[in-house]
This record gives C-alpha cells, sequence and structure tokens, in this order.
C-alpha cells in the first residue's frame, strides 16, 4: 500500500467531515487506506463517520488519551509504505498527496516532509517550518526577540525566518498538523512519544527523524489550510501550561547540560508568570465592571436616602445605620446578581440584556417588601428611586466604556456585513438562503461566478475578485465547495490577504457554513454551540440561578411547605440545592447521558415531575435543553413543579 492517513479526531464533526472530503477527492488512484481515531467526541464525530465514510478504519476511545497516544494506535495497525498524521481542521488540495509522494520518491534521504500552511484567514502559518527549540532559541521565542527580529536566522531560528516560505527547504521540525513520513522510519526510531499529551510531540518526533540519519523537508508547491486551534484555544491558561510545559519535557529529554535546568526552571517560572497575567486579566474583564456597577448604584442610592430622609422627615439620619450598611447593599447585590442571570455581563455588551436583569431585581424588591411585617418595612419609593438611578449609573458606565473603547463594550449599532458567495448560481442561491437560516441579515449579498460569464445574475467572476471585494465594500466571502477545488479556494484566499476579510467555507450538500474558529449549521451548531451547558458561562449562570432561587424558596419555605406534595425531605432538598449538592432542575433519575454534559443530581426533570410518568424516553427532552439552556428555562420548570419538589 502507499499511503495510510491518520487523523485524531476530538469534538471538531465538521471539520472533520470537510477534512475527509478533501482527503478523498486527493486520494484518488492512489492505493491508501484512512484511519480515524476518536478521542471520545461528545458532538456526534462517530456517528457522522459511519454514515457518511464507512470505508474509514475507525478507532473509537471512551476517553480523550492525547494525541500522541491516539496516534500511535493507529500507527501500530497502518499498512502504508508512507504515513501521513493529518489534523482532522485542515483542508488539502486535491494534488497534495500526488506531489508530497513524488517528493519523497525523488528524495530517499527526506524522513519527514511538510507542506505549506495557512490558516482560515488565507495567512501564512509560520510553524510550516520550525527550527529546533534549543534553550537559546526558546528563550528567544518566549522573550519576544523573534518579534522584533522575524527574519533572523539567529533569533528567529524558531520559525526559520531567514528563510522563503516559497522556496523548497530542509528544516529541522515539522509540524504535527500535517506530517508525512514512511513505515521504515517509524520502524527505525518508534512511534510518538506519549508523554507528550498534546503538543510537543511533533518536535519530538521530527528531531529523533534526524538522529537517526535521515533529513527533513518543508514543501510549498502544493498547500493546506489548517484552521488551527479549534480544538484547543490558544489563548487558555491550560494551552499555555500544556505548550510550554513540552517544551520543558522535550529539553530534559534531549538537552542534559546544565542550561537545560536553567531553562527548564525558566519555563516553570514563564508558566507561573503567564498565569498569574491570565488569572489578573479575567478577573478584571468578568469582575471589575460587576464591581464598579455596585459602587456606583450604592453610592448614587446612599445620596438618594440621605435627600430623600431630609425631604420626607427633615432630618438625614431618618433611616436606622442597618438600613445603610445592611439592607442597601443586599438590594444592590440582587440587581447585581439579577443582571448576571440575564447575560447582562456578557460581551459584546447588549443594554436589552441589562435593562431586564434590573428590571427582574426591582420585581423581586418590590415583591419581598410587600411580603415584609410594617415594622421592617423603610421605603417603597426608594426602592423605586435606587432602581431609576441603578439604571442610569450601570447605562452611563457603559457609556464610558464605549467612549474609552474597551472591548466588548461598544454601544454603536450592529453593523450588516456584505457578502459575496462564489459558486455555480444553483448553489450560490442555495448558499444565500443557507445564510438566511442563521438570522443573518446581510447589507449586500453578491454572487461570483468560478469562470467569466455573462450571465447577470452575477456581479462578476473570480478573476475579479479583488475589484468587487473593493467595489461592494465586501465584509466576507463565501466559496461553495461544490464548484470550487481546494486549490481554489486557497488561491483566492492568499489573493485577498491585503482586505482584511472573513472567509467561510459551504461543502458539497451539506448544510453547515465552516470558518475560522465557527461553523455555521442549519441542522446543529458547533460541538460547544450544541452542548451550551458545557460552556463555564452557562454553567455559572445555572448555579448563581439555584443559589439565588433556592435562598428565596428557604425565605418563604414556611409558607410552602404548607402546600407541598410531598412535606417530607423539603428543607433538606433546598438546602441540598443552596449548598449546590443538588440542582433544582436537571436529566431525571435513570436519564443521565454520558454524550451530555454532567451536572448535579436534580429535584426536577427536565419534562416535568408529572410528566415523566408518561413518558417513555426523555433523552429528547434532554438534548433540547443542553442545547439551549436558558436561566428562564430553570425559572419557568421550577415554577410549574414548586409544590411537587
Amino acid at each position: 500500500m502507499r499511503l495510510s492517513i491518520v487523523i485524531v479526531n476530538y469534538n471538531v464533526k465538521f471539520f472533520l467531515e470537510q477534512c475527509l472530503n478533501s482527503v478523498f477527492e486527493a486520494l484518488q488512484g492512489i492505493d491508501s487506506e484512512v484511519w480515524v481515531v476518536d478521542n471520545n467526541s461528545v458532538d456526534g464525530s462517530v456517528a457522522m463517520l459511519k454514515e457518511k465514510f464507512p470505508q474509514v478504519r475507525l478507532i473509537v476511545n471512551k476517553e480523550n488519551v492525547g494525541f500522541s497516544k491516539a496516534n500511535n494506535q493507529a500507527l501500530r495497525q497502518i499498512n502504508g509504505d508512507c504515513v501521513l498524521l493529518l489534523n482532522p481542521d485542515t483542508l488539502v488540495e486535491s494534488d497534495t498527496f500526488a506531489k508530497c509522494l513524488a517528493f519523497m520518491d525523488e528524495h530517499p534521504d527526506c524522513g519527514g516532509l511538510g507542506v505549506k500552511m495557512i490558516n482560515g484567514e488565507g495567512e501564512y502559518l509560520r510553524e510550516s517550518k520550525r527550527g529546533f527549540p534549543t534553550p537559546k532559541v526558546a528563550f528567544y521565542k518566549i522573550s519576544g526577540l523573534i518579534k522584533l527580529f522575524p527574519h533572523s536566522p539567529k533569533y528567529a531560528h524558531y520559525y526559520l525566518g531567514h528563510l522563503d516560505p516559497d522556496q523548497t527547504a530542509e528544516i529541522e521540525i515539522l509540524s504535527g498538523a500535517f506530517l508525512m513520513t514512511r513505515k521504515e522510519v517509524l520502524d527505525k526510531i518508534g512511534l510518538l512519544d506519549e508523554t507528550f499529551f498534546m503538543y510537543g510531540e511533533d518536535i519530538d518526533f521530527s528531531y529523533r527523524i534526524i538522529k537517526a540519519g535521515y533529513k527533513n523537508y518543508y514543501l510549498p508547491t502544493t498547500r493546506i489550510i489548517h484552521y488551527k486551534g479549534e480544538s484547543t484555544k490558544k489563548g487558555s491558561l491550560n494551552y499555555v501550561y500544556t505548550f510550554y510545559n513540552a517544551m520543558a519535557i522535550f529539553t530534559q529529554k534531549h538537552f542534559k547540560d546544565s542550561s537545560a535546568r536553567i531553562f527548564t526552571f525558566g519555563i516553570k517560572m514563564a508558566i507561573w508568570a503567564r498565569a498569574s497575567l491570565s488569572f489578573l486579566k479575567r478577573l478584571i474583564g468578568n469582575v471589575l465592571v460587576s464591581l464598579l456597577d455596585f459602587l456606583f448604584i450604592y453610592l448614587g442610592f446612599f445620596v438618594i436616602k440621605n435627600l430623600w430622609a431630609t425631604f420626607k422627615a427633615a432630618n438625614i439620619n431618618y433611616y436606622p445605620p442597618e438600613y445603610t450598611y445592611f439592607i442597601v447593599p443586599m438590594y444592590v447585590l440582587l440587581w447585581v446578581l439579577c443582571v448576571l442571570l440575564c447575560g447582562g455581563y456578557r460581551k459584546p455588551v447588549k443594554l436589552s440584556k441589562l435593562l431586564k436583569g434590573l428590571a427582574f431585581g426591582t420585581a423581586t424588591l418590590l415583591i419581598f417588601y410587600s411580603l415584609l411585617d410594617e415594622t421592617q418595612r423603610y421605603s417603597r419609593a426608594l426602592i423605586l428611586l435606587g432602581s431609576v438611578w441603578a439604571v442610569v449609573a450601570t447605562l452611563s458606565l457603559r457609556g464610558i466604556l464605549h467612549l474609552l473603547k474597551i472591548k466588548g463594550y461598544s454601544l454603536s449599532a450592529e453593523k450588516h456585513k456584505a457578502y459575496l458567495i462564489v459558486g455555480d448560481k444553483a448553489e450560490t442561491q442555495r448558499v444565500g438562503n443557507l445564510l438566511g437560516t442563521f438570522g443573518i441579515m446581510p447589507s449586500f449579498v453578491g454572487g461570483v461566478s468560478p469562470e467569466p460569464t455573462d450571465d447577470s445574475y452575477f456581479v462578476g467572476d473570480s478573476t475579479q475578485i479583488a475589484d468587487l471585494v473593493r467595489f461592494y465594500k465586501i465584509d466576507e466571502v463565501v466559496f461553495c465547495g461544490k464548484n470550487l477545488q481546494p486549490e481554489q479556494i486557497i488561491t483566492l484566499m492568499t489573493s485577498l490577504q491585503t482586505c482584511n476579510l472573513e472567509y467561510k467555507i459551504v461543502p458539497q450538500e451539506s448544510q453547515f457554513v465552516i470558518g475560522s474558529g465557527d461553523i455555521y449549521s442549519a441542522e446543529d451548531a458547533y460541538a460547544i454551540r450544541i452542548k451550551s451547558l458545557a460552556l463555564p458561562r452557562k454553567r455559572r449562570q445555572k448555579r448563581v440561578f439555584d443559589f439565588v432561587s433556592a435562598f428565596i424558596v428557604l425565605l418563604f419555605s414556611p409558607v410552602l411547605w404548607l402546600f407541598q406534595r410531598n412535606k417530607k425531605g423539603f428543607f433538606g432538598k433546598v438546602f441540598a440545592v443552596l449548598l449546590g449538592k443538588k440542582t433544582w432542575v436537571g436529566y431525571g433519575k435513570g436519564f443521565e447521558q454520558q454524550s451530555l454534559p454532567t451536572i448535579k443530581p436534580s429535584l426536577i426533570p427536565v419534562c416535568g415531575i408529572d410528566e415523566m410518568k408518561r413518558i417513555a424516553d426523555c433523552r429528547h427532552f434532554n438534548n433540547m435543553y443542553v442545547r439551549n439552556y436558558r436561566v428562564s428555562t430553570d425559572l419557568a420548570i421550577l415554577f410549574r413543579n414548586l409544590f411537587k419538589i
């Protein structure tokens, strides 16, 4: 067999489908096999593979075993003379494999081969060619010197910045996103080092290839799109730790002198420094605005309280100290929590959610107020005046953030994008309708023919695309995979690099649109979007709701207990939710699913307590609940089942 391809997948179903479509197109006429190792994906990847690509040799893991170990599972069983490790978030040209195999035949000393990679914006990826991360080279990268001298043979050696990206060259390190080697090389140097969970295994493997007497080459005459980092977000602390720790593992393994020990220590310090900066950045970004809201509302409420006391009783000290220093802060805290629950602190800022949260908080305060004993009431007017001030204060703060151009706080109206769709008439119409199903309201949509045409339906053809982009002030270009080969798409993307555009690809006969960092789908959404309850912010919202609602239920528990269908254990259940041991709403006992995010045991199933007895299978309700989780859903379900707990 000529070629074996191994792809490790983890929750990137739509990228994987597009990748495999391009892979099998490029494998025509080549004796080959394709292996996919799935690392316990929960996005339906395995079902998609079985349905659409039955020819794939599939290995399904019950846990995420990491990149190296997963690749090795397939590498132990391959039959090809040449082997390619390929990322699922890639798109290969139709001649990629033929050119790479021809190069391997012409260069018997070639132990490893990489190609030119571009990202989803059409930009060249520097990791297409790299040098050994010796302590000095790694220091130049970590310290930022590589950015100051991007073409220096010394300071930019990590990315071999002195080599022309368009020239074939002998290099040192290959990218694990596309790494072609020979079966004989594997037999000689062994498989991937499983010490590396993710990142660094390609560096180690490339180094061992050269130590075995082979050479690594960079071949820019064929290209791939690598969406780069859809499985792992590079801004995350986990990425920082995993990436730099991989460097330390490599150094400890291959460099034994004192400088290596110093470098390893420096790596650990760099990890802690980046972790601290990341923590402070998130703290400031997520907490600062809510703290400022609390401070501004409280200070304003304090002034309003004094003015109202003077007006009402001619006595600035009319209200007792406990009202000022305990009751008022509780009011303000409730407003802030309600804004949080309603999504008022999400970015980009949406004033409707902010106002919704403040209104909800005010309504809750007034309800509490009406239920209190006369001796415990202070002033309904102050609550109303305070709520008005809360609106003024929070809107003013966001106005200031807008003027300071703080990211995520722009109050300008959302711009409707202008689109070009490149494809034939039928496909551009289909894709235009597809965009409509996602709620996209473009300011302009124009069809672009792949070939010169006189059809007035099109605004132009692909040879005029640069002029069309400038004339129509285009924001986004969508390519129809049915009408364009990957090499045509890549060529068009790279030709428009200076235009600051976004790009999407619609694979043939698919109901989804792929871009860098996101996927739109008519039938589904990208895995992270589908499992919305898996998002940390959604889980935080659910926990905040549980805590606040349990606290409110506890306050009214003497009354609620009287109306409970099952009075035994009522207080214990409420305390369990308050302490985070249980949640109000969940999957229901016996209907938990491994494919769904894990949540605390629930008191109320999604389909309802009474309904669960009549419904044979609640899994459909669970899936809908997870995909479209809203705090309002929990509130509605809790309200309907409040006396059945």
